[in-house]
């Protein structure tokens, strides 16, 4: 593929998907999990992506593949374990531009008379697909194209948002609210780490992996990937933070009557639309209109080549068709653009909204388990590759990320995981029928063995916990087990690597497709 994309592009990639659909409506989700402490779990969904992308930092520095989320565990545990974490993050893509779209089209049905907003409406189904198509064919264009646009959408992005937190603090913020209705924890930890993983916030930050699936397109990936990663994520926890801080601050008091997990509004642009109104800011309601827009499709449109450049991973993996590796005259993956957008349009058909909200952000996370795990383990295999980024206290940062990802995933709730766990099974069976009729040879199940344990303990340790389980296993407790189960795994994964022959195998693998041009589609 063409390396053409910058520091800025690449940044604004992680950007603008993190400044989709999300800045609308997480204030108010988090604030009724949380109340006014929902500023404490922006804090630690940050901390925690942060964390997350440092160790993913290092890999992609190293090796700049595309589609790395699938492609990275190849070359520390094999097949099966890219297989697994590539289908659940394939899974989780796929449900990403059409929740955008959704988003955009409930925003835009009130000024477009014939549409309802609703996907069960044909008319409303139509658009969305088109925008879909829009975005697949910005995409195809090719990714110098796709960057400019981007970068223009996400300059306007960053800038609607802090007009309207610079604005709602101007013209009020009141530090009562801030103790009213239980005061500022009213729902305990409890409902702070609810708010992390169901509130809205890591569905709102996880947009920072984007970077590690374009990291095979762009200038000087050793400098730029890890400083497209972690400003990536400062930027937007500043916008983020900064945006719940106006909004509890400038809330008016009759919507804090039923308590905070009893915030209401009628109006038809949300929480942060009700707030303007009130203070008779109708500038600033025309303003959410074009951010309403631009927004989620910014993030649909980055959505869109992501998850092409995943498909074209898994391909590589022998997962998917070997026929969508092939690149366009553009360089482009156009044949995985093409799936994408036949798998993302019946995802309008086949889920309602809130589950595809849910299933979106716990199956993307769970396929960030392997980046703690594997920049540990090819520390070991690899130690004398070249590292342009290299962790320092590496397993103080690696094993609490891996804890981190574990808890945002059982935070997620019971509904969601069975769900999750359905779909990693369809992955699997799938892949099994694929191997043995292509038969692509050694099958790395000993290297995946750790998995077993792994999504056995979350299904149990969620069933009977507190987050939409039976209750069994109160809370705090919940958090220590899963701590101790975690930290276990943690150390069975990277035990469980690949032997360092078969890892030399899948490096010089790497370096053979980069050294011979790809054939056209």
């Amino acid at each position: 593929m063409k390396r053409e994309m910058g520091l800025i592009g690449l940044m604004f990639v992680a950007v603008s998907a993190v400044l989709g659909s999300g800045w609308l409506f997480a204030p108010l989700l988090a604030s009724e999990q949380a109340g006014p402490a929902a500023i404490i779990a922006w804090g630690i969904g940050g901390i925690a992506m942060l964390l997350i992308a440092l160790t993913f930092a290092e890999i992609s520095a190293m090796l700049p593949v595309p589609g790395g989320i699938a492609r990275v565990p190849q070359f520390s545990h094999g097949n099966v374990v890219a297989m697994a974490m590539g289908w659940s993050a394939w899974i989780g893509y796929n449900t990403t531009a059409p929740i955008e779209v959704e988003a955009m089209l409930r925003y835009l049905a009130p000024h477009l008379g014939w549409i309802s907003g609703d996907m069960s409406d044909w008319p409303t189904l139509l658009l969305a697909a088109g925008f879909l198509a829009l975005f697949t064919l910005i995409n195809a264009v090719g990714v110098q194209f796709f960057s400019r646009v981007n970068s223009a959408l996400t300059w306007v992005k960053i800038a609607i948002p802090l007009v309207i937190i610079v604005t709602l603090m101007w013209a009020r913020f009141d530090t009562a609210n801030f103790s009213s209705a239980g005061g500022f924890s009213p729902y305990g930890l409890h409902g702070i780490f609810a708010a992390v993983s169901t509130g809205g916030i890591i569905f709102s930050f996880i947009g920072f992996r984007h970077v590690i699936d374009m990291a095979g397109e762009v200038h000087r990936p050793g400098v730029t990937v890890p400083l497209a990663l972690i400003l990536s994520v400062v930027i937007c926890f500043v916008i983020y933070g900064s945006l719940q801080l106006a909004f509890v601050g400038a809330m008016p008091s009759d919507m804090l009557s039923n308590g905070w997990n009893g915030l209401l509004s009628n109006a038809q642009l949300g929480p942060i639309e009700a707030i303007a109104t009130s203070l008779g800011l109708l500038w600033l309601v025309s303003l959410l209109n074009v951010g309403a827009v631009l927004g989620p499709f910014g993030g649909g449109l980055v959505a869109t080549g992501s998850n092409a450049r995943l498909a074209y991973a898994l391909s590589r993996n022998g997962f998917f068709p070997k026929i969508l590796t092939r690149l366009s005259k553009r360089r482009i993956p156009l044949l995985a653009l093409l799936v994408n957008f036949v798998f993302s349009t019946l995802v309008f058909l086949l889920m309602p909204f809130q589950e595809i909200v849910q299933l979106n952000s716990s199956a993307i996370v769970l396929s960030f388990v392997v980046g703690p795990v594997t920049v540990v383990a090819l520390r070991r295999l690899l130690p004398d590759q070249p590292r342009p980024l290299r962790l320092p206290a590496l397993m103080w940062i690696a094993a609490p990320a891996f804890v981190v990802a574990t808890l945002i995933i059982y935070w997620s709730g019971w509904d969601t995981l069975w769900r999750l766990g359905l779909a990693l099974l369809a992955g699997l069976v799938l892949f099994l029928i694929h191997a043995r009729l292509r038969s692509p040879g050694k099958l790395d199940f000993r290297e995946a063995t750790w998995l077993v344990p792994y999504f056995a303990g979350i299904g149990i340790f969620s069933y009977l916990g507190t987050f939409g389980g039976k209750g069994i296993l109160p809370f705090g407790w919940d958090i220590a087990a899963i701590t101790v189960f975690s930290l276990a795994v943690f150390v069975l994964a990277i035990a469980c690597r690949l032997p360092a022959e078969r890892c030399a195998e899948q490096i010089k693998g790497l370096k053979s497709i980069r050294s011979r041009p790809e054939k056209p589609a």
